[in-house]
């Protein structure tokens, strides 16, 4: 079973993928360092090293679906 305690709700928007706020900082409608393809190749088996650009913190997602990413820590 998928812990929801590791998941993060994102939003593609004009081929960007943005977060309404981050995990760590709280900073509001960041841009992620990752392209809507990515998130096909994650969805395929491939993880993704994903770096906030606001506060720098560092998470592997693992998973991904039409809404949420999947990381392999805790984010809420």
């Amino acid at each position: 079973m998928i812990p929801f305690s590791n998941t993060w709700p994102y939003d593609v928007v004009s081929k960007d993928v943005y977060v309404q706020s981050c995990p760590f900082c709280g900073a509001d409608n960041v841009l992620l360092p990752m392209k809507p393809k990515e998130l096909i190749s994650v969805r395929e088996g491939k993880k993704k090293l994903l770096i906030f650009p606001c506060c720098h913190n560092k998470v592997t997602v693992v998973d991904s679906d039409g809404d949420y990413i999947l990381t392999d820590q805790a984010l809420r």
